[in-house]
């Protein structure tokens, strides 16, 4: 039985690293003739009524109740992680390659420690700085900011922002009112996350600029039923099922898939700068994602001042 559960385990990670590291491709291909955030609308809100479809009859339901509290909540996570997460990463990618905003997006560990520190006074590792530290150059070493450089820089930029975004609503997620069964959770984020792109996509006139190709309609299912369904699944099972320092080896395992998928099928070129940075920025996390299970005293953050330390120790 154990064997048997390891398989699955293994079996999980590696669709969960080739997933989400083909989902730069698929969004690359779909933002041709699509625009972004009408793409990405259409994506969270189909995504976001089957999952809650299929998990909201399920559960305790009683004692896990969907409210104005709730949807309120769902509205701000889903909003930075699939308004100014998603969707400014699809605006981006019509000008960054996907290798290299997968490398971008790939710093989203990083933020999370920074915010983590900086907000609730998560203690830090000496190692965790250094891996901050290297990240950054990392970063700075891709933007090349005082030569020509060889990546559209607000693109890039745009995409940092958007991974900060990110990072910012997976910590606000942990102390707001959402549901507790996790289905139902990510369903309801990426239902409001989706109301919000629509919305943006009718007022911006999006929606008479798109060309429905046959190669951005495919694009556009696989994000839905490839990284949203399968993707999704697999991480919550994952997470249920393996420890989380494996789990979490998806961040910079995921990069290394987009840029070889990047360079395969899109003919991206994969250059000195991209293989510099991105070594920095993945070894960067690796050592963010090993020093950041270290029991520490938790110190003070922006949003813990006045309260007691003991306190301020982030919830799981």
């Amino acid at each position: 039985m154990a064997v048997r559960r390891d398989v699955r385990v293994w079996l999980a990670l590696v669709t969960l690293y080739i997933v989400w590291g083909s989902t730069f491709i698929a969004l690359a291909i779909a933002v041709r003739d699509l625009p972004p955030f009408l793409a990405m609308a259409i994506r969270h809100l189909v995504a976001g009524t089957v999952l809650l479809a299929v998990a909201l009859p399920r559960g305790d339901r009683r004692d896990d109740p969907v409210g104005r509290r709730q949807i309120g909540a769902a509205f701000i996570f889903g909003g930075l992680l699939f308004v100014t997460g998603h969707g400014a990463l699809a605006w981006a990618q019509q000008t960054v390659p996907a290798g290299v905003a997968a490398l971008l997006v790939g710093t989203i560990p990083i933020w999370m420690a920074l915010f983590d520190r900086v907000a609730f006074g998560r203690r830090l590792a000496r190692s965790a700085y250094g891996g901050i530290a290297l990240g950054f150059a990392g970063l700075a070493f891709l933007f090349d900011p005082f030569g020509k450089g060889s990546v559209d820089r607000l693109g890039a930029l745009v995409i940092v922002l958007s991974a900060m975004c990110w990072a910012a609503g997976s910590l606000y997620s942990r102390g707001a009112p959402l549901p507790k069964r996790p289905l139902v959770s990510a369903g309801l984020a990426s239902l409001c996350g989706g109301i919000l792109l629509g919305s943006y996509a009718v007022v911006s006139g999006e929606i008479g600029e798109a060309v429905w190709t046959t190669e951005a309609t495919l694009a556009l299912a696989y994000l839905v039923v490839v990284g949203s369904f399968v993707g999704f699944t697999s991480y919550v099972w994952l997470l249920r099922s393996a420890p989380t320092s494996l789990v979490s080896t998806y961040a910079y395992v995921n990069p290394i898939v987009a840029v070889a998928l990047g360079w395969l099928i899109l003919d991206e070129a994969v250059t000195v700068e991209m293989a510099v940075a991105g070594g920095a920025v993945l070894v960067s996390v690796a050592v963010i994602l090993r020093s950041g299970g270290a029991s520490r005293e938790p110190g003070r953050g922006l949003l813990t001042r006045g309260v007691p330390t003991a306190a301020a120790e982030p919830t799981a």
